[in-house]
Parts: structure tokens; sequence; C-alpha cells
């Protein structure tokens, strides 16, 4: 049986609570150790993580360390693909566990499709309480509007998908990753291959699991880099932001302009209080109705995670409209 040879990139930085689970994982893979290498971009860790490498590194040739100074992650997978010696290219996270035979199911489907990229659902679990909430909000419709690849059961054509495999030369082609996007690079890069005309495939037979935030600070963070940077991405390619990323911008919006009116004049807050109650019954009823969220104190902080991925995305990208204003993409 012939094989390619692959190369597998996962950009790093301070990930020694998931860098060793991540780690057995590759190792454990079905694909033949002798057509894999596995490259991983480290953005200046100052924790254990690179001591944790190092003792994987004295036992295994094939996986090899790169220093990313510039420390965002598209920085660290361009840098990944010029130092790759393989013909096909795995993107991978360090927060997550992947199947035994995720890289050769990505491979499989990549040639059996003829897609430009390919990628499992993104099926997120927790370890600790807070995560475990948190994954149960990845779940929810109404903290995430519901997208495909999200759907444990779908296959088929997508905007985008988690991470993905793609042939190394394609990548090259098509401008690898936009290092002025440091927080929306998968979404900017499967936007052009769809653009172009090619297509990003998601199976649920590529099999992975992620392991999200573990603190409410950390989620708020994460959310509201990631509303001030598609503000960039929809900037970048002149496209219409659809009403997905729109909702939590107006939702603001509303908290500030009726909340701080709503003080002086009772008309204004009786509107205020109608749309805030109905606000509380959809994250009352998605919260309660949500299986992930296992039990009553799950659901209650279900309840705070919807309100957290809301507000900071809205912020986000209101500071994204007033960064990016005068910045051109061109």
């Amino acid at each position: 049986m012939n094989f390619e040879k692959i190369s597998v990139i996962v950009p790093i930085l301070n990930e020694e609570l998931y860098i060793e689970n991540c780690l057995e994982s590759l190792l454990a893979q079905d694909y033949p150790k002798d057509y894999l290498e596995i490259i991983l971009v480290d953005g200046m860790s100052t924790d254990k993580t690179l001591e944790i490498i190092n003792r994987y590194i004295e036992k295994y040739p094939f996986i090899k360390l790169l220093k990313n100074e510039k420390k965002i992650i598209p920085c660290a997978l361009n840098l990944g693909i010029k130092n790759a010696s393989g013909d096909y290219i795995v993107r991978m996270d360090a927060h997550a566990f992947y199947e035994k035979d995720y890289i050769s199911k990505s491979i499989e489907y990549l040639i059996k499709t003829g897609a430009d990229n390919v990628g499992g659902p993104t099926r997120v679990e927790g370890k600790t309480f807070v995560q475990k909430v948190v994954a149960a909000a990845y779940s929810s419709p109404f903290a995430l509007g519901g997208s495909k690849h999200y759907d444990e059961n779908f296959e088929g054509k997508v905007d985008t998908v988690s991470w993905g495999t793609f042939k190394k030369q394609f990548l090259i082609d098509i401008g690898m990753y936009d290092e002025r996007l440091p927080k929306s690079e998968d979404d900017d890069l499967n936007y052009r291959i769809n653009k172009s005309g090619g297509k990003v495939f998601v199976t649920p037979k590529i099999k992975s699991t992620y392991y999200p935030q573990n603190k409410f600070t950390g989620l708020f963070k994460q959310y509201f880099n990631y509303g001030l940077w598609k503000v960039a991405g929809i900037k970048k390619h002149k496209k219409p932001a659809r009403l997905a990323h729109l909702v939590p911008m107006m939702f603001v919006l509303f908290l500030v302009v009726f909340g701080v009116v709503s003080i002086f004049n009772l008309a204004v807050r009786s509107l205020f209080l109608a749309v805030m109650s109905l606000y509380f019954a959809l994250d009352f009823y998605f919260s309660f109705k949500n299986k992930k969220a296992i039990n009553f104190s799950m659901k209650c902080y279900l309840l705070l995670a919807h309100i957290v991925i809301h507000v900071a995305y809205g912020l986000g990208f209101w500071a994204g409209i007033f960064k990016f204003s005068d910045i051109d993409f061109d």
C-alpha cells in the first residue's frame, strides 16, 4: 500500500495541561510513523510545555520543535508549512485529543471527496466543572447559532471547519494563512477556499475531542477576540456580516442605550424589561433543555455562559468596528 508523507502542525503556547494528552493521541495514530512528522511550533511558552516536549523529542525523532517569536497562530502555521517535508498538512490544536484513525481518515476523505480541506465536527468536552459548562455552550444553538461544523452527525460541504487537512502545495498556492488575522485565520482561509471555487468538507468519520476554556474570564477574552477579528475578516473580504454576527453586537448596543434611557423614561423602561424578559426566557429554555448540562448546577452556570459569550462577542465586534475603520486590507 502506498502512503503519503504527512506533516502534522500544532501551534502551541503554554500548553502544559494539554500537550502530553495531545502528543499521546498523535503517537497512537494508526498512520505509519515512517511517513509522519509532528511539527510543534511554540509561541515562546513560559510554563513546563517545552520541558514536556523535549522528553518526547528524545524518544521520537519525528517530533520537531520550532520557535515562533511572533507568537500568533497564523505565523506558527506558516512557519510549520514552510518547514514541512510532507506532501500533506494536517493542522491540529494542542487542546484536543484525536482518535487513532484521525490522520488516516483525514487523508482518505481529502482524496475521496476531492475537497481542498477536510475535517471532523467540533466535538467538545470538559474536564473541570466550568469546562463542562462551556462545552455544553458549544452545543447550544442559543450560544453559537447552530453552525454545521458543530453538528456531530453532519457530513457534507461547509463554510468552515476546525483545523483541517490539505495538500501542502495547495496551501502555498492559495497564500497560506493571513498573518494579519491572528484570531480568525481558519475562517479566512476557508472563505478564500470557497470563494475560489474550492470545497471544504466535514465528516463525522474524522473524530477528535476539543477541550475549551476552563474559566469564564478566558471564555470572555476568547469571544471578545472572535468578535473583534470577525470585523477584520468582513472588511478584508468586503462581504456583508451575517445575522449571527450582528445579533450580539445589536444586543450590546440595546443593553447600553436602552438600559441608560430606561432610567429616565417609563415607556423605554417597559420595552427594555420586555426584551430582557424574552432574552432570559430563551436563555432559561436553551440552558435547561441542553442535554450536555447534566445537572441543575450546570444548567444554572450555562445561563451565565450564554450571557458571557453574547456580551463578549458583541463588545468585540464593536471594538473591531472602531479598530479597523481606517485599516485597508488590500
